[in-house]
């Protein structure tokens, strides 16, 4: 049969590991230990400038004026708000369930904004631009008021004295923070910001190649990112760092991994043959905000595990790593890593759906059957 002959044919490639599905502007992970976004070295951009010019960069492959800079920022705080339906909807997810996680909760809040959004049946790239605005601005405000009323704490509104991400910190934690953590919390969102066809932003450009909304397509990817594998890992990590009592007991503790065939949570990468380069910042951030909240002893036993885990294993530690104790540090309780982590991811995830409305073709892969063929018809009474 012609059509088994050409289904053998096919190559399966798992994870589709090196298929190119898109061409991008956005930002390129080289495999040789380097992070690009619209041709700016990570290096560079996490010294200089604040998040809300990187997502004006991910947007127009651009880095703004000043001018630009406060218009935006302007925009970004004052869209901030959420309607009183969606912080009811929070309310209420976060009583029905015990042990829901937060991404579930801003999964399914994403989703409900969109019905709020005036924009939401509309696909120009003007409207489109206005959504991407609105969701980069909101889903941190959903994030923090999650935070807020879970804890049974009053909602904390922007100040438009404060920069975005500063902002977010303060809402969520409900304390204005200072110079060194305005520092760290930007820093740590322009890292996290995009990084490639990666598996959330892929799930939300497929949504988006068949011309569905993007309420839908960063549905999609938040519902990605959530897993362990993805931006569920550095909760793993504060996990791990938890069970470990002493910096002494570090390399029996990953000896004991190893000979269990256990993943070692936060190392290693698909794509990074060298070093993460986003790691490097995050492990001096965590020195630093370590030291200053007299947590020392979880950066020592970061370091020592990093030490040992490229000793025995040669790979080293990936974004999710040293993110754990920075946010740990920062005062955020483990379950809400992966949120933050899809806050700032946001601006990446609306900066592809918008590349692949310009340029859309339907994501559709193929798949190798390796079931039977014709095999005989029972009818349901003869069955045994």
């Amino acid at each position: 049969m012609q059509c088994m002959e050409v289904n053998e044919s096919k190559v399966v490639v798992r994870g589709l590991e090196d298929v190119v599905a898109a061409e991008t502007r956005i930002s390129f992970v080289d495999p040789n230990g380097q992070l690009y976004y619209s041709g700016y070295n990570i290096h560079d951009l996490v010294k200089h400038v604040s998040y809300e010019e990187v997502v004006h960069l991910l947007w127009y492959s651009r880095l703004p004026n000043k001018k630009e800079l406060l218009g935006l920022r302007s925009k970004l705080i004052s869209e901030m708000r959420l309607p009183d339906q969606v912080n009811k909807a929070i309310e209420d997810m976060s009583q029905c369930s015990t042990d829901g996680h937060p991404m579930d909760i801003l999964r399914s809040a994403v989703s409900y904004l969109g019905l709020f959004d005036p924009d939401r049946m509309g696909n120009s790239e003007s409207a489109n631009m206005r959504k991407a605005l609105r969701l980069v601005a909101k889903v941190p405000t959903i994030v923090a008021n999650l935070h807020r009323i879970s804890t049974r704490k009053p909602i904390t509104t922007p100040d438009p004295e404060l920069g975005f991400a500063a902002n977010f910190l303060h809402m969520f934690r409900g304390t204005v923070p200072d110079e060194e953590e305005k520092e760290a919390i930007d820093r740590y969102m322009v890292l996290h910001a995009d990084h490639g066809l990666n598996a959330s932003t892929f799930s939300a450009r497929v949504t988006a190649s068949t011309w569905s909304d993007m309420y839908s397509a960063i549905t999609s990817a938040i519902g990605t990112l959530k897993g362990p594998l993805h931006g569920g890992a550095s909760e793993r990590v504060m996990g791990m760092l938890d069970e470990i009592d002493n910096v002494e007991e570090v390399e029996a503790y990953i000896e004991g991994m190893l000979a269990n065939r256990r993943r070692i949570m936060g190392f290693g990468h698909r794509v990074y043959r060298a070093e993460d380069p986003r790691a490097r910042h995050l492990r001096e951030m965590s020195e630093k905000l370590c030291q200053r909240t007299n947590q020392e002893h979880l950066h020592k036993k970061s370091h020592r595990i990093e030490d040992v885990v490229r000793q025995k294993k040669g790979i080293f530690p990936n974004v999710d790593f040293y993110a754990a104790t920075v946010m740990h540090a920062l005062g955020v309780p483990r379950e809400y890593f992966a949120a933050l982590f899809a806050s700032s991811r946001t601006s990446g995830w609306t900066a592809h759906v918008i590349e692949q409305y310009k340029d859309n073709r339907l994501i559709r892969p193929t798949s190798k059957y390796i079931g039977s063929y014709g095999r005989p018809f029972t009818p349901i009474e003869d069955r045994p």
